[in-house]
Parts: C-alpha cells; sequence; structure tokens
C-alpha cells in the first residue's frame, strides 16, 4: 500500500552554475509529496498521517521552509533538494518516493529503486 502526504513550503535560492534567470536569487512557494510503503495492519493503517505528517515537518519543512536553500543544499536544484529530503527522512520512514514541485507544471521524483540516492 501506498501512503501519500503532500506539504508546502516558500524558500529562496539560485542556481549558481546555471545560465539564465534562476542563477540569480530568486524564491518559490514549493511542493512536495512523501510516499511510503507499507503493508496494511490489523488495526487498518498501513501507516499514520499525523506520524506522517509529524517526521516530515520535524526533519525537512521546519529546516526548509522560509530559508535560503543553498546555507543548506550548496547547488539548491529541485533534483538536490529531493536528494536532500530523501537523505533526512530514509531513516525514519519506509520511503518509496519522494516529489518535489517547484511550480504547478514543473516537478522532480525519486523512488525507491533509484540509483542516484
Amino acid at each position: 500500500m501506498l501512503i501519500s502526504r503532500e506539504f508546502t513550503f516558500s524558500a529562496a535560492h539560485h542556481l549558481p552554475s546555471y545560465r539564465g534567470k534562476c542563477e540569480k536569487l530568486h524564491g518559490h512557494t514549493y511542493r512536495i509529496r512523501i510516499t511510503v510503503k507499507s503493508e496494511v495492519g490489523k488495526d487498518g493503517l498501513a501507516f499514520d498521517f499525523v506520524e506522517l505528517k509529524e517526521i516530515v515537518e520535524d526533519k525537512v519543512i521546519n529546516i526548509l521552509d522560509h530559508s535560503y536553500l543553498n546555507e543548506i543544499i550548496p547547488v539548491a536544484s529541485c533534483e538536490n533538494v529531493a536528494l536532500w529530503m530523501w537523505q533526512k527522512l530514509k531513516d525514519s520512514l519506509p520511503l518509496y518516493e519522494v516529489r518535489v514541485w517547484e511550480s504547478d507544471k514543473t516537478f522532480v521524483s525519486l523512488r525507491e529503486n533509484g540509483e542516484d540516492k
């Protein structure tokens, strides 16, 4: 069973090696979806949404919200933000996927079988 919860946070960043508008300091309201994989237990739950929320807020949202991402993730591309989140969450959750939207139309996904985690 796959269980997901979405979150948002606002942060600023720039892409130091990029040539274009994104090389300059700018901000986004990011949307993320954290998906865990678990079997349904005797209580009828595969994973508690409240626990998922608490872990993600503690390990990701409270750190990144209203931050300058490049101080945390030196090359703060959407891809590297997803990788950073995976590393922060992997020991606390049975992760299946981390999805990060930089805008309504652009996002990256990182799944449990990814080779570059």
